[in-house]
């Protein structure tokens, strides 16, 4: 039997997703121990736009800020600053920062999985 050219679109397009719903249910495991560590109940990682809320608590930033996430541009500097003051929050320095903000699946697990405590 020849699948017909939707057929394998459809076969293709889930393919292709695959690799994207992977990481984003990472993400959200990862997400959930970070809010564990920092006393904040990890099922909030599942409910959007609260979940940045609790984010904001965590970083110490108040919760107006979440305004500021919505203004395009503006988002990407809020969002640095977001993820250096995460950073200090677990005793990381600008390094780690970095790391947090050019590839955050890798040293968000980092935060989750490894030592790092959370510093009020």
């Amino acid at each position: 039997m020849i699948m017909s050219d939707q057929g394998m679109e459809g076969v293709f397009a889930a393919v292709a997703s695959l690799p994207g719903l992977i990481v984003a249910v990472f993400m959200i495991i990862v997400t959930w121990i970070i809010f564990q560590k920092a006393k904040k109940p990890g099922w909030a990682a599942i409910i959007p736009i609260y979940n940045i809320f609790v984010f904001l608590q965590i970083v110490g930033r108040p919760l107006w800020w979440f305004i500021l996430l919505l203004i395009p541009f503006v988002n990407i500097i809020i969002m640095i600053i977001l993820m250096v003051d995460l950073a200090k929050k677990f005793g990381k320095g600008g390094g780690f920062a970095v790391g947090l903000i050019l590839l955050p699946p890798i040293f968000m697990a980092i935060l989750a999985f490894g030592k790092a405590k959370y510093k009020k």
